[in-house]
């Protein structure tokens, strides 16, 4: 197989009505919607981890397994869904180790005897 036939390949697949098909159905659509979440937290893995809610990181992770169950059993099989799902994954057990690390392993009071913990956020 050589080079130039799967480009031809994959320049017909990328005009084909299928393709378009998919770039215009909630299979594609509903996935990279839903990619902020994931972005969101994978850019917040190195802020403040006082920042980091510890009931709402735990429901995103089982919130993100589910789904990656759901991704899994929709038909036709959606990658790009079970892969937003895994990102998030991946991202909210970060955080959740972190938040552990930080309020109950010991980081704060590292962080403390080292000047640099940040001060409690305040009760709203």
């Amino acid at each position: 197989m050589s080079n130039g036939s799967i480009i031809s390949r994959t320049t017909n697949y990328i005009f084909s009505k299928d393709f378009v098909k998919y770039i215009c159905s909630t299979h594609f659509w509903g996935p990279v919607s839903n990619f902020g979440i994931p972005v969101a937290a994978v850019m917040d893995l190195k802020k403040d981890p006082t920042k980091i809610s510890g009931p709402m990181t735990g429901s995103l992770i089982v919130y993100s397994l589910v789904f990656m169950k759901y991704a899994t059993a929709v038909t036709p099989w959606n990658p790009l869904l079970f892969g937003c799902h895994f990102v998030n994954e991946c991202a909210q057990l970060g955080q959740g180790a972190r938040y552990v690390n930080y309020w109950y392993l010991g980081g704060r009071d590292k962080a403390l005897k080292d000047g640099t913990a940040a001060p409690l956020p305040e009760k709203q």
